[in-house]
């Protein structure tokens, strides 16, 4: 194992250099066990580049279809994950968020006695199919008597999604609404917890390998305790591999950690050496980067702070060349088209074909002509 071979792995494991070519945008999202959503657009993109032929109205159209749920879960941040499985990927991790936000809700003032009347409200909003806007929803608790200033409200449908009351529904307009998670997620599976960590650490592995089992600890939010809980429960179906003290583990390779047939971008050769190849206009917050605790394979340490400036939690959209993060781009959604800026940490002679043809596929997403693509000077 080295940084070539882990980069190279994880581009094709997470379905960005290695797809199926009828993959639907739910497909993208079971594969990968759950797609980091805070920035709506970035996620949509996120799907969108492991998805050929997809369209942004496709992947939402997949939502309307229940086929996925964005929801806060993991590391107490909004994600889509499979509708069939929110209800078990909360009960992992739910209990340690909620009891973790103890000390927030007493700085809020938010006793028991108002969540739970913020809740029985939120419950009759919603019932029987309603799709309300976040401002309706806080609307309407104002009206009650329920202060929903100073972060309030926010807390207050958090710590909602969180006991399993809501998720996210539909765009309304350009507004996200809310729905009733029993009603939308009506075939949602319930595991034991013991078979809920073996899924998950199937799922994160196959996915996002080479990759340790403090990455996947990080990942899910859970203690080092679980995520080993789980990883031990499955190493018999993975590979594992050794390097710097550490071991990396991933899906068996003779078959590829994405299963079914395949279509592959690049040589048999290159797939086996785990080769990293080609260029890539991933967005931000995606799990390349985000599916990691240690992520120098991929990201040089002295430009980390490049890709999250000020350290503000925002991740930029990353250019990814042979496997590396060498720059960070913007799309500007007009009218008439996309812009697109590519601003490189590097020179990127002889790559400027191939990230034309990304910025290409990222406004055919959008189902836009690309209509300016500009590169910056490099800055190192």
């Amino acid at each position: 194992m080295n940084i070539d071979r882990i980069a190279g792995l994880r581009l094709q494991n997470q379905g960005v250099s290695s797809v199926e070519s009828n993959w639907s945008p739910s497909q993208v999202v079971q594969q990968l066990g759950a797609v980091q959503a805070q920035d709506y657009m970035q996620a949509m993109w996120a799907i969108g580049l492991r998805s050929p032929g997809a369209t942004l109205s496709k992947v939402e159209q997949s939502i309307k279809g229940r086929e996925m749920v964005l929801t806060w879960t993991q590391r107490g941040t909004i994600h889509f994950v499979p509708t069939e499985d929110v209800l078990w990927r909360l009960s992992l991790a739910a209990p340690r968020l909620l009891q973790q936000s103890k000390r927030r809700r007493e700085q809020l003032e938010l006793d028991d006695s108002t969540l739970e009347r913020s809740e029985s409200l939120i419950r009759n909003m919603l019932q029987g199919g309603a799709q309300v806007t976040r401002g309706e929803l806080l609307e309407q608790l104002e009206r009650a008597g329920i202060r929903t200033d100073s972060q309030r409200g926010y807390h207050i449908l958090w710590h909602s999604a969180y006991k399993g009351l809501i998720c996210f529904g539909p765009i309304s307009g350009k507004q996200q609404t809310f729905v009733l998670l029993d009603e939308w997620a009506t075939d949602a599976q319930k595991l034991t917890r013991e078979d809920a960590l073996a899924k998950l650490a199937l799922r994160y592995f196959n996915a996002h390998g080479p990759a340790t089992v403090h990455d996947f600890a990080w990942w899910t939010g859970m203690t080092l305790a679980d995520a080993r809980e789980g990883l031990e429960a499955i190493k018999g179906k993975l590979d594992t591999e050794r390097m710097d003290g550490s071991d990396y583990w991933m899906g068996k390779q003779t078959d590829g950690a994405w299963t079914g047939q395949r279509k592959e971008e690049h040589s048999k050769e290159e797939q086996q050496q785990g080769k990293a190849s080609a260029v890539y206009l991933l967005p931000g917050f995606d799990e390349y980067i985000l599916g990691y605790k240690e992520r120098g394979a991929v990201l040089k340490p002295e430009i980390a702070p490049r890709i999250v400036p000020g350290n503000n939690g925002v991740f930029l959209p990353m250019v990814v060349v042979n496997g590396q993060v060498v720059g960070t781009w913007k799309r500007t959604v007009k009218k008439k088209g996309i812009d697109v800026v590519i601003h490189p940490f590097e020179r990127l002679d002889g790559f400027e074909e191939e990230i034309e043809q990304r910025a290409e596929a990222c406004a055919k997403f959008m189902e836009l002509p690309l209509t300016k693509l500009v590169f910056e000077q490099a800055v190192k």
